[in-house]
């Protein structure tokens, strides 16, 4: 099973992961897996919002729209290739 070493552990945060470990009668490993477990699987409270809708389009432009404009800057491209 893969390991992990932490430098550089604050103490202050040492402190409240020992008193923890304690409440709940784990080794201070054990609460800090079961902290980690806890923190990656919860929804992430930072990104809440940031992504669109999944039943919204991500532009109001039709897909014909989005063709043309493609087209136009592969064309506006192609015209300042230098020589």
């Amino acid at each position: 099973m893969p390991g992990l070493l932490i430098k550089d552990f604050p103490p202050e945060l040492h402190r409240r992961l020992k008193e923890e470990a304690v409440r709940y009668h784990r080794s201070m490993t054990r609460q800090a897996l079961v902290l980690l477990e806890q923190a990656l699987s919860a929804p992430s409270q930072n990104t809440a919002g940031l992504l669109p809708d999944p039943l919204k389009p991500a532009s109001t432009l039709a897909p014909s729209d989005v063709i043309a404009v493609i087209r136009e800057n592969r064309d506006a491209n192609l015209l300042n290739v230098p020589k």
